[in-house]
């Protein structure tokens, strides 16, 4: 018999089990060890994954916000402190670009004496407001100068909307439902229960063009002919003529042709840090939907923008108070759609030449603190128009506090040079004086019919002697000569 024994096949599995065991007990510690690092958790992801999500939800609040803006009245209401101030100093003036379209009012502030032989309006460039010129306004008045800044339509606290009536075409499955269910109110509601039921649907004038009338509120976006108007219904208004003109940043384009057509209104014109085209602030920030709502929606982001384009040492306060007149009412629309009117191709050295132009007196006003580029393009401007007066400032291309009073005194200095113009004012004519008027020109003539050659001489030169007395009235030929 054979006789089965198993020992060598225990050996065998003795010696496969142990190298088997072997490297498993000393791969063990190794993974355990790298878990520890992998799953070890860095405080700086945290931070920056909130940090990303609070400016998210930031940006999303202020897009929504700005698709519904506040009413007038709480925009009033939420106004600071120095807003409310520069508010209350001003005035508003109605004025009218169409005859078919709604006035306009437009704010306006002034200090100094409404008599004065000095009268200077200043006009403020895009994106910009009367509440940068306050402080020139004041020193100017101190020195005796009749100054008024005006916020042009759409800026500052000028309208920024108007409300138009547009005609407006129904048609579609919505414009006709809207057609059937103002018939049926019109005739009766019998009366479509009647069409039902005898044709089975309701008949009414489906080929008819109806035009609806409705009210659309429209941003205030002025081209260069409608501001012009706006500029010569202001000075008559406010009796400013002959005034001393104001041209800040994009306000030359502006009022170049108003200007070159209304020599009679002029005694002169300052140029201040006005390029013949383009603007201080970069009107194409407020026209990008995401960033435009950033730098409007941030206090802090619009700042930055006004230190690097328009003014390099702004306050915080006086920042804030730009960013709030920009962005309240709809403004942002209104100084973009303006913007868009700007003569691109505008030829300074033509505008100086031209006949409307040629021989007014002119004064250009320039920083030379912001770049050596910007000093130079200010002295191209001075050398296009002839005889123009060159002067620098320490300040940016918007007026600031600390050198407010370095441009008042630039501009006071120029208009004080000019030659003096004794301002007419209009006086009420009393009712007996312009009784006797009226008798000296029907009755004096029968009066003294029958005297003879030398006597009617005489009666005619007294009767030139009551006209030139009414002259001062300005009703006679005499006073507009």
């Amino acid at each position: 018999m054979a006789i089965i024994t198993e020992e060598p096949d225990s050996r065998s599995s003795l010696k496969q089990r142990k190298p088997t065991s072997k490297p498993s007990q000393s791969t063990a510690p190794k993974p355990i060890k790298s878990t520890k690092t992998t799953n070890a958790t860095n405080p700086f992801h945290f931070w920056f994954y909130f940090t990303i999500s609070v400016s998210l939800v930031t940006l999303i609040f202020m897009i929504l916000t700005s698709l519904y803006p506040q009413d007038p009245k709480t925009w009033f209401l939420s106004l600071p402190l120095n807003l409310r101030q520069h508010y209350a100093k001003g005035r508003n003036i109605k004025v009218q670009t169409a005859p078919n379209q709604p006035q306009i009012e437009v704010f306006a502030i002034q200090e100094g004496p409404s008599k004065s032989s000095d009268q200077v309006l200043i006009v403020h460039g895009l994106g910009c407001s009367s509440f940068a010129f306050q402080k020139v306004v004041n020193f100017l008045g101190v020195r005796g100068v009749h100054a008024v800044a005006i916020d042009l339509p759409g800026s500052g606290f000028s309208d920024k909307t108007m409300v138009v009536e547009e005609e407006h075409v129904d048609d579609g499955v919505l414009g006709r439902l809207k057609d059937m269910y103002n018939e049926i109110q019109e005739k009766g509601i019998f009366w479509g229960f009647d069409q039902l039921v005898e044709q089975g649907y309701v008949n009414y004038e489906e080929n008819k063009i109806r035009v609806s009338k409705r009210n659309v509120v429209k941003a205030v976006d002025l081209g260069t002919e409608e501001i012009g108007k706006v500029l010569g219904q202001v000075i008559d208004t406010m009796g400013l003529s002959p005034v001393d003109l104001v041209l800040h940043d994009s306000a030359l384009g502006l009022t170049a042709n108003w200007v070159s057509e209304n020599r009679g209104l002029l005694r002169s014109v300052v140029v201040l840090d006005s390029a013949p085209s383009g603007t201080a602030l970069p009107l194409w920030v407020l026209e990008m939907p995401v960033l435009r709502d950033a730098v409007l929606g941030l206090g802090f982001a619009f700042r930055r923008l006004l230190g690097t384009c328009c003014s390099r040492l702004v306050g915080s306060l006086e920042a804030e108070g730009h960013r709030i007149l920009l962005k309240g009412r709809d403004g942002r629309r209104a100084v973009v759609g303006m913007g868009r009117s700007l003569n691109c191709s505008f030829d300074l050295n033509e505008w100086a030449a031209s006949d409307g132009v040629k021989g007014l007196p002119m004064q250009v006003i320039w920083s030379d603190a912001l770049s050596k580029e910007w000093t130079e393009e200010g002295r191209q401007v001075a050398d296009a128009i002839p005889r123009a007066k060159f002067i620098s400032h320490s300040g940016g291309r918007w007026p600031q506090e600390h050198n407010s009073e370095e441009i008042a005194e630039s501009i006071y200095q120029f208009v004080s040079s000019l030659p003096k113009n004794v301002k007419q004012t209009e006086e009420p004519v009393p009712e007996h004086v312009q009784k006797m008027f009226d008798e000296a020109k029907s009755g004096d003539h029968h009066h003294h019919h029958g005297h003879d050659s030398h006597g009617h001489e005489h009666d005619h030169g007294h009767g030139h002697a009551h006209a030139g007395y009414m002259d001062a009235y300005g009703l006679g030929q005499e006073w507009a000569m």
